[in-house]
């Protein structure tokens, strides 16, 4: 089955918590703090697979989530670094933020891989909170929640030739004629409802990738014949074979020709000017010889290569296809939408420090920093909340707060908690 959109959920691991332990050796009277850092939490990595054609996989599981790390132990101990989740999808898939519908990765070669989500920091243990001053400290910080998000997926088959045309032109008979593929053939239109991939070889070390898009008919831009389910896959190829039946009437032939480009400029103007061989098929029916001069005649006026062939009996199959592989290596690749870097992040920018009075007695603090110190800190252990108040107050806000007017017993909300003011 092909399948080319899905929807998934995905989730990094948790920070393990660091540990709050104090040594306990025999002949060692102040053996002071030892509780270890949590570990990382694993991230969430898609990976470009050549070896997948559809998204069916994510179909069925639409969730996805790595594992925790592990909690710190005594004697500085480390957590475990909790293990990557592997997406695998394949080449062509573009991934989007559900919100916004941002392009976050375009997966355009084997063994891309992008970081989707971070897995949370490991919380540090005792042991790292220990200075000449706070020589016993008694508290350890909490793991990091990861990142969770909703993610679009949209494949865009990576083809270097497409064959392009109305229905029941012969498409899905010149993929099988060229190629391993074995598309449904049958004598009526929208015979084939999904694209189907070929891959042609010319002589030893000369190969294309060949890709019929079905469902092309006038009104494709706007949706009509699924025409935005496949248009979008013609955006990645790098050349059209645009086949016309000549066993039709000679002005349909011409006014197929011309609307199928229409509909190709309407949904993207690049694509009605990216490079095409023209294929008068079903020559194998014997059309009149001046109707099919008057069609070529035509199309050459118009700067375009034509040629004769039968994807049926073969006539002629072997000149186009000799003849696509050499514009192959004239073209250059088509410029995808975006191409991060090797195994770069996903991230949303940071959001900066932000106090704003809510009304009497109330305030909202924002920001990153201050709400993952906030999450990180076990609220019911009184040194580690006495260690947040230094914090804050060396980051500014509770001056910001005091600014504003705030007053003990006021109630602050940073992030999702709620607390106390105390100056």
């Amino acid at each position: 089955m092909f399948v080319d959109e899905a929807e998934i959920d995905i989730g990094a691991g948790n920070g393990g918590d660091g540990a709050m332990s104090l040594r306990h050796e025999k002949y060692v009277p102040r053996g002071g703090p030892d509780g270890g850092n949590g570990g990382r939490g694993g991230d969430v990595v898609a990976v470009a697979d050549a070896n997948l054609r559809t998204l069916i996989d994510c179909t069925y599981r639409t969730r996805y989530r790595a594992k925790d790390g592990g909690r710190g132990g005594p004697n500085r101990r480390q957590g475990k670094d909790g293990a990557d989740e592997i997406i695998r999808l394949p080449l062509g898939t573009l991934i989007r933020d559900s919100a916004d519908r941002s392009l976050l990765a375009d997966l355009t070669y084997d063994g891309r891989q992008v970081v989707l989500a971070r897995g949370g920091r490991g919380g540090r243990g005792n042991a790292s909170f220990a200075t000449p001053t706070r020589r016993t400290p008694r508290f350890a910080e909490k793991g990091e929640p990861a990142q969770r998000r909703h993610l679009l997926l949209e494949l865009k088959l990576l083809a270097d030739v497409g064959v392009i045309g109305l229905p029941n032109v012969g498409k899905s008979s010149l993929i099988a004629r060229v190629s391993a593929a074995r598309p449904k053939i049958a004598d009526y239109p929208f015979t084939t409802l999904v694209p189907n991939l070929g891959l042609v070889r010319i002589e030893e070390g000369t190969s294309f990738v060949i890709a019929d898009l079905p469902g092309l008919v006038e009104g494709a831009h706007q949706g009509k014949g699924r025409g935005h389910d496949f248009l979008r896959h013609a955006e990645r190829t790098r050349l059209f074979i645009h086949m016309l039946d000549v066993a039709a009437p000679e002005r349909k032939a011409l006014d197929d020709f011309a609307a199928l480009n229409r509909e190709l400029a309407l949904y993207r103007e690049e694509l009605a000017e990216r490079r095409q061989l023209v294929a008068l098929n079903k020559m194998d029916l014997l059309p009149p010889p001046e109707t099919l001069d008057r069609i070529e005649a035509s199309l050459r006026e118009q700067g375009y290569e034509v040629f004769r062939i039968s994807a049926l009996s073969g006539a002629g199959v072997a000149r186009i296809m000799g003849r696509a592989a050499q514009v192959l290596t004239e073209e250059s690749e088509p410029r995808a939408e975006r191409i991060p870097a090797e195994s770069e992040p996903v991230e949303k920018p940071k959001r900066p420090l932000r106090v704003e009075r809510l009304d009497s007695g109330r305030y909202a603090v924002t920001g990153d920093d201050v709400e993952r110190a906030v999450v990180m800190t076990d609220l019911a252990n009184e040194d580690a909340v006495r260690y947040l108040h230094r914090r804050l107050a060396r980051i500014g806000v509770i001056r910001r707060l005091r600014d504003l007017g705030a007053t003990d017993g006021d109630k602050v909300t940073i992030g999702a908690i709620e607390l106390d003011f105390i100056d």
